[in-house]
């Protein structure tokens, strides 16, 4: 009888960090495409758009003025999903349930120059970046009512970024969100139980095989997760663990920003494009706990699969029944691993 092969045989991957399965199916790399491709849009955009309502000194679609601002530069959103004075509620009829849900929600541009993404900007800069991460992080967690502060970004149309002007954003609310929930009680389960936070563990284990880590520093290690759903996933995870990215250090930040340009520039390179995905950080609640179990990550969730054209779908059985994907994780970091370290456009 054949052998079992992760490489080869259909198999399910356990999440540990929600609990959830993936169904990982490799052999279908084999079958041919006759799927839907699209037509590559150059990404070339100038370094200011007096139409970018993102671009500095320009007015923005709700009517306000952006400042002529000159580093990354944060505002709340004029179209926000959460408002901070949306009226109490607590609705129970029946088997319909709703509560009323107050927060607050901020745009962060990376750049005031309209053309770059974190892939073609300066280390120093994508460190302004992250300390102005640290800085909402923490205003916005010590305001009362707020018990959670999600950063994340969403980079490329194909996301649903209505703005190619790099940026991202923040949604500070006083509920725990459903993936974060899952998060927070998995690791909590796995702290109680061995004194020891569960991705530290997981990192000292995937450090040792090496064959899903990415790039790695001093202080980070970017990584394919074992369970990834989305085909060139990866996770950035501090080597010491932390709650949340308050508590890095000087030389911790200047790492984190070398890795996040170094990782963006390999996902660029895959396809030479600006590589689209949605970005976020998972760090512990801001509710007043210590929450000993979290360990911060920063994961990214890119949807191309075969070229710049062709992504991944969540449809079907995905959406039906649990998350499957076909090449492997272990294939998807070699191929980012060997990506090429200089951006391709430095190439033209």
């Amino acid at each position: 009888m054949e052998s079992f092969s992760l490489k080869e045989h259909p198999h399910r991957r356990l999440n540990i960090l929600t609990g959830e399965w993936v169904l990982v199916s490799p052999h279908r790399n084999k079958r041919p495409w006759q799927g839907k491709t699209e037509a590559m849009t150059p990404d070339t955009r100038p370094s200011y758009d007096p139409t970018c309502y993102l671009c500095p000194d320009n007015q923005r679609a709700g009517g306000l003025h952006t400042p002529a601002y000159t580093g990354a530069y944060a505002f709340t959103n004029d179209f926000s999903a959460l408002l901070p004075d949306t009226p109490e509620a607590d609705i129970q009829n029946g088997l319909l349930v709703a509560k009323s849900e107050r927060g607050i929600c901020r745009v962060v541009c990376f750049s005031p120059n309209h053309a770059l993404t974190l892939a073609e900007m300066a280390e120093p800069d994508i460190l302004q970046v992250i300390e102005l991460w640290q800085r909402e992080y923490a205003e916005l967690g010590s305001r009362p009512g707020i018990n959670h502060v999600q950063i994340f970004e969403n980079k490329g149309d194909i996301m649903g970024c209505s703005n190619p002007h790099p940026h991202g954003q923040i949604w500070a609310q006083s509920a725990i969100p459903n993936e974060v929930a899952k998060k927070s009680a998995q690791q909590k389960t796995w702290f109680d139980k061995n004194g020891k936070s569960l991705l530290s563990q997981y990192l000292e284990q995937e450090r040792r095989l090496g064959e899903r880590i990415v790039l790695e520093n001093e202080h980070f290690t970017a990584l394919t997760p074992f369970w990834a759903v989305w085909p060139f996933e990866v996770m950035i995870l501090p080597n010491r663990q932390q709650q949340h990215i308050g508590q890095l250090t000087a030389n911790e930040k200047n790492a984190f920003a070398a890795i996040l340009k170094a990782l963006t520039i390999r996902l660029d390179n895959i396809f030479e494009t600006a590589f689209p995905y949605s970005a976020g950080i998972h760090q512990a609640p801001t509710d007043g706990s210590d929450h000993p179990e979290w360990h911060w990550h920063f994961s990214f969730y890119p949807p191309l699969l075969r070229s710049a054209t062709v992504k991944k779908f969540m449809v079907g059985y995905e959406m039906f029944g649990e998350s499957q994907r076909d090449i492997t994780a272990e294939q998807a970091a070699e191929r980012l691993r060997n990506a090429p370290a200089i951006h391709y456009k430095s190439k033209i």
